[in-house]
């Protein structure tokens, strides 16, 4: 078993890393660039925005690999009751239409409510090929939900807004692809602690080895952008992976803990969605961009962009941390061990503060 998860992380990783520079020339030659024409873009100059094709195929290769091998070995049954084969099969068909429709978002682009469309279509498809949540037992109101079509239409909602989270929150050097490792880590130690399947392990360590070939080439200064491509892709699969790994039947529990994963991006998506129905007053007005994200208000308030990244990694990393200590030891624990974080960096706020605007002063 750890032989197979290292296999899928370094053939993932290297294949990611080896693929990522042919995409910077493939953007350029085709002009697929991120040009900074709006206020709200961070970056300067002209930058490649196909570098997700190197992840999805950094993933790819890694994921097809093990699946061929290790069927043929018997150690990983595709065909049993779960229909493990059949779900991955509506997995990467889903993920061909959602890589169309974002490659050309990034080559020429589209209107927001085509590429939603998009989204759509492709959680459609991989419903239909039999991946949906199972049962959710919610002991606390003595209920489960098990209706086919309630479990369906949550799903679809859920990789949504997952891949909509990820998205949006895409904004500077290295954010996306950092909090998506981060977040491949915390699933994994969630999987492993809950008994999932081997496969949903395999699928997370090969996500996780993609997006850490692909991050050299992204964190500041980065080289290239994952584009709409990458970002959609990240958000789909982390999406959909954290279907396969949970529980046969969802407790309460085991729903929250994806959900603080997640955090950071649901939080920004959420409070995106709030602030511009508020100020559009229109539901269209959701799909408008600005510059009101979490990473736009930390750096208006003095950081970096780099010091930005590492803030809400360090966020992110420690929601991750509260989800795992939360599945295994419980909530006491858990929020003990968040209060302990939040005491320490209030204990050295202050301090932080000043070593920045240090930094600042020299840099003026």
């Amino acid at each position: 078993m750890w032989g197979d998860i290292a296999i899928a992380f370094l053939l993932a990783f290297v294949t990611a890393y080896v693929i990522t520079p042919y995409t910077i020339r493939l953007s350029k030659k085709i002009g697929a660039l991120d040009v900074p024409t709006e206020k709200r873009k961070i970056h300067n100059t002209a930058m490649p925005r196909l570098g997700g094709i190197a992840i999805i195929v950094g993933f790819t290769v890694s994921t097809i690999y093990l699946l061929i091998i290790m069927s043929m070995e018997g150690t990983l049954v595709l065909d049993g009751p779960d229909s493990y084969g059949l779900k991955i099969i509506g997995f990467f068909l889903g993920t061909i239409i959602l890589s169309l429709f974002c490659f050309m978002d990034d080559f020429k682009g589209i209107p927001a409510y085509v590429k939603l469309f998009g989204q759509l279509l492709s959680a459609i498809i991989v419903v239909c090929f039999g991946l949906k949540m199972d049962p959710i037992v919610l002991s606390h109101f003595n209920t489960t939900i098990n209706n086919n079509l309630t479990l369906s239409i949550i799903t679809i909602i859920w990789i949504i807004g997952i891949t909509n989270a990820i998205n949006l929150i895409d904004g500077l050097d290295g954010l996306s692809a950092g909090i998506g490792i981060i977040s491949c880590f915390s699933l994994l130690m969630i999987f492993a602690l809950n008994g999932s399947p081997l496969i949903s392990i395999l699928l997370i360590t090969a996500l996780a080895g993609s997006l850490v070939g692909f991050l050299p080439f992204n964190f500041n200064p980065a080289k290239t952008f994952m584009g709409d491509t990458g970002s959609n892709f990240l958000g789909y699969a982390l999406s959909i992976i954290s279907i396969i790994g949970t529980a046969k039947t969802y407790t309460l529990l085991v729903l929250i803990a994806p959900l603080f994963v997640f955090a950071i991006p649901l939080l920004d998506t959420s409070l995106a969605i709030v602030r511009r129905l508020v100020k559009t007053k229109s539901l269209k007005g959701i799909l408008k961009a600005d510059s009101e994200h979490l990473h736009h208000k930390i750096m208006k308030k003095g950081y970096s962009q780099k010091q930005a990244v590492f803030i809400l990694y360090g966020i992110s990393a420690t929601c991750g941390m509260f989800a795992i200590i939360l599945l295994e030891s419980g909530l006491f624990k858990a929020i003990s061990f968040a209060l302990m974080i939040i005491v320490i960096i209030a204990i050295g706020y202050k301090d932080i503060l000043k070593i920045r605007n240090e930094e600042n002063d020299k840099k003026n």
